[in-house]
């Protein structure tokens, strides 16, 4: 009975102090909602003075409210009843221009918004209504396709429950803030070039939550556009589709990212990558986790890309140098992909990627690749945006790792639905490369199930293959050394190794393997 009183009375509390918030209807302050008179002047006064007298809420009731840009103020809930609309006025004149004070790369893009706000605290956005940028009627470079949201240099910043569709240019933009909630949002934008879902760009502390995402551009994706590093990041809990990528970091980096969290997702008919981990621009990357992802219908489950693109973060600022990529986990991932290229792991000669662990992955490829392209060198190219497509149908229908150190997978299962002549994994200039219970498909003519060149400390052990191939494992490079293999399950395997003339055969070491055939090596 107790327990009883004390609900009745918290209960009782919370409607006090819900009573006790002050509302401001835009309404009141003049708005019309009829969709054709501009309410820009009234839901900016319903603003200014909530802000003014400490703050409250301001209401939007059903309607459409035909608005250009709105500036959101320091202790100011904007709050979008169901029914009520937003409408993105179609002038870009009724966007006034807010350059902020906070340089970034970002100077180059847009400088309207439909709802912004700068060094703003303990304001949000939220409701079960909608705000709709009416993108589709704005044509042209960046700086005339205004933002649907963003929020620069601000602090205690809520997201909450809006449904938003329609930008002319990225959706939600946080840049340069700290404490960052964003839950419940509906993004459904596709009308427009550049229509990101959500850009968490030099941002400390953001978490982003059972969000339903399908955009025309990267759904998710974490930026340093200036030289603060994204950090304390955590994204659960989401459904995703793109155009583009689903979850992705960069393509600026300039200020890094670190300690990243991305968990509990599901990713559908996306046409790049599921995951996509990316520095280009200098910067440090340093601890992303990624786990238990589901992707179907996705154009590539896995990306990792250490490039040297070196672009400044403001015009005329200095060159960035090389970035580091290192300390990435990425698990529990059951991926579909529909394009045969392949995932890829890559750094730069000299200037690898390092503590890549992937482990309890399963991918199925579309496979059918006729092996034209095992032979064809993968070129460098550094300078090149990064995306999966860049070198082409890679050499190996699973994994390309190169130029990388300590590298990790643990139970992975990787599969065609049709035939594929390329191995299953080339790993080349790899200090530290282990693989345990790796599982694969495997059809001739490959030069090797898996093709070794240059590779420093290997171990290859718990591998089970199923198909038939000539050789196991092709071993190339003067510089391979320390290469153990056993305990491998090698079914219809005529040997286990091939041997370039330049490896020493003491870099090479077999024991306990199993096989329909007896076990061979050769150079």
């Amino acid at each position: 009975m107790r327990l009883v009183y004390l609900a009745l009375f918290l209960a009782g509390f919370a409607a006090t102090a819900c009573a006790a918030e002050t509302i401001y209807d835009v309404r009141d302050f003049g708005a019309k909602g009829d969709g054709a008179i501009l309410d820009t002047a009234a839901i900016q006064s319903a603003i200014d003075t909530c802000s003014l007298k400490g703050g409250g809420t301001v209401r939007v009731s059903p309607g459409r409210f035909l608005t250009g840009g709105l500036i959101l103020k320091s202790h100011v809930r904007l709050y979008l009843d169901e029914g009520a609309v937003l409408l993105g006025s179609k002038l870009l004149s009724d966007y006034p221009v807010c350059i902020p004070k906070y340089r970034s790369y970002t100077d180059n893009y847009c400088e309207r918004s439909l709802i912004y706000a700068e060094n703003a605290e303990h304001c949000a956005v939220a409701g079960s209504g909608t705000i709709d940028g009416q993108g589709a009627g704005f044509d042209g470079p960046y700086k005339v396709r205004p933002y649907m949201i963003r929020m620069v240099s601000c602090q205690d910043v809520v997201l909450e429950g809006v449904h938003l569709e329609n930008g002319a240019m990225w959706t939600v933009h946080f840049m340069d803030c700290e404490q960052v909630r964003a839950s419940g949002v509906t993004i459904r934008s596709r009308c427009n070039k550049n229509n990101d879902g959500f850009d968490i760009d030099s941002c400390r502390n953001v978490r982003v939550s059972d969000c339903d995402i399908s955009s025309g551009d990267d759904a998710i994706v974490l930026k340093s556009t200036s030289p603060r590093p994204t950090e304390n990041i955590t994204i659960s809990n989401c459904i995703i589709s793109s155009a583009c990528n689903a979850i992705k970091t960069g393509t600026e980096s300039n200020g890094g990212f670190k300690n990243v969290s991305i968990a509990n997702c599901v990713v559908y008919d996306t046409h790049l990558s599921g995951v996509a981990l990316e520095l280009v621009d200098g910067g440090a990357m340093d601890g992303v986790v990624v786990s238990n992802i589901t992707m179907r219908n996705t154009g590539n489950p896995i990306f990792v890309r250490l490039g040297n693109r070196a672009r400044p973060h403001i015009e005329g600022g200095p060159i960035p140098g090389f970035g580091t990529l290192k300390n990435v986990t990425i698990s529990h991932i059951d991926a579909t992909a529909v394009n045969p290229t392949g995932c890829s792991i890559t750094g730069l000669p000299d200037h690898p990627v390092e503590n890549i662990s992937l482990d309890h992955i399963r991918i199925r490829c579309p496979g059918g690749n006729n092996g034209k392209s095992v032979h064809v060198e993968v070129p460098e190219i550094p300078e090149k945006y990064p995306e999966y497509k860049m070198f082409g149908q890679l050499p190996a229908y699973g994994f390309f790792i190169r130029h990388a150190r300590q590298v990790s997978l643990d139970h992975i299962d990787v599969g065609f639905e049709k035939d594929d002549l390329r191995p299953v994994l080339i790993a080349e200039d790899v200090d530290g490369l282990l693989l345990d219970q790796f599982q694969g498909m495997a059809a001739n003519p490959a030069p090797g199930w898996m093709w070794f060149k240059d590779i420093r400390s290997a171990r290859i052990s718990g591998t089970v293959l199923s198909g038939t191939t000539g050789t196991f494992l092709r071993v190339d490079g003067a510089r391979t050394a320390d290469l153990w293999v056993h305990d491998n399950a090698l079914g219809d395997t005529r040997r286990v190794a091939d041997m370039g003339r330049e490896v020493n055969r003491k870099a090479l070491l077999m024991k306990e393997n199993t096989r329909h055939r007896k076990v061979a090596a050769a150079r």
